[in-house]
């Protein structure tokens, strides 16, 4: 062991910095998780706050019965989100191919890659642009034409809400996504391919037996990576998108921490909040990896 790390030496010098900055960003800040378990106040040092057990964690399902709307928007939009995203980017990678064009498909997946690297302050401003009520491009060419008498608000109602942040998210991240199961069908042997054209097989049947079947593994590890996230939320996103007309459908486990955490100073109730929605994430993960385990033979621990 020890004359492997030596002969491997500049290979675990250049983890060193990744090291320091997962610790120091990820595991140093836990520390601050006491402030939950105290009546903290700013500017008074934190081991000498009067101690409060877990009063703030009973508070959110007592007091505040806020957990009841916060966990139908968060789960409602991140599991939607989840599938929208790993289904239409793994059909996507099956679509792209079938392309035999090279030059068109990498145009294709430029195009689809490129909204990745926007911000969400430049995809809200288009957003606003383009569905603005009343001055929005697509409401005034729809109300031109006559197919519609007045602007649709699908950025302030509540009705479509949901449905829009989820779509956006596809749009962005199509392309991001779609990477690694493309990765994953070029690992794929010709040797197959040709096998199943030998024997007859058109193009549906060498994707529906050949391209799917090889991906599947890649869609279940990709399954139970992302449902670790389901309680956490893009907080940029729904900061921008989350207005006071469509709160209700909109605001998230992590808006509402930031609320009560940076906009109340409502210290400790927004951090018994974060570890309370961090803890429920490590059990998803846990649990749907033994479920993937058991039922198709494939787990990332």
């Amino acid at each position: 062991m020890i004359t492997k790390i030596v002969r491997q030496r500049y290979l675990y010098a250049m983890l060193i910095p990744a090291v320091l900055i997962v610790f120091t960003f990820s595991y140093v800040p836990l520390f601050g998780w006491a402030i939950a378990f105290v009546h903290y106040k700013p500017g008074f040092p934190l081991f000498t706050s009067e101690w409060s057990g877990l009063q703030q964690f009973k508070a959110f399902f007592t007091e505040t019965k806020d957990y009841v709307y916060l966990l139908r928007n968060t789960l409602s939009i991140n599991i939607g989100a989840l599938i929208a995203n790993l289904g239409t980017a793994f059909l996507f990678a099956l679509l792209m191919n079938e392309i035999r064009l090279r030059f068109f498909g990498k145009l294709i997946q430029t195009v689809t890659f490129f909204p990745f690297f926007i911000s969400w302050i430049i995809i809200y401003s288009l957003s606003s642009a383009l569905f603005a009520t009343s001055s929005g491009a697509i409401n005034e060419t729809l109300v031109q034409w006559g197919w519609i008498d007045g602007g649709i608000n699908v950025l302030g109602d509540p009705r479509y809400s949901w449905v829009f942040i989820i779509l956006i998210g596809v749009w962005k991240y199509l392309g991001y996504n779609s990477v690694i199961f493309i990765s994953s069908i070029a690992s794929i042997p010709s040797e197959f391919y040709e096998a199943a054209e030998i024997d007859g097989a058109n193009r549906f049947q060498r994707m529906w037996y050949i391209t799917v079947p090889n991906l599947i593994p890649t869609l279940v590890v990709l399954l139970i990576l992302n449902s670790g996230w389901i309680l956490n939320s893009n907080f940029e996103q729904f900061y921008l998108f989350t207005n006071t007309t469509n709160w209700e459908k909109m605001e998230v486990l992590d808006i509402y921490i930031y609320r009560y955490g940076l906009q109340l100073l409502n210290y400790p109730y927004a951090t018994a909040v974060g570890i309370m929605k961090t803890v429920v994430s490590l059990f998803i993960i846990v649990l749907v990896n033994t479920i993937s385990k058991k039922t198709t033979g494939k787990a990332i621990f």
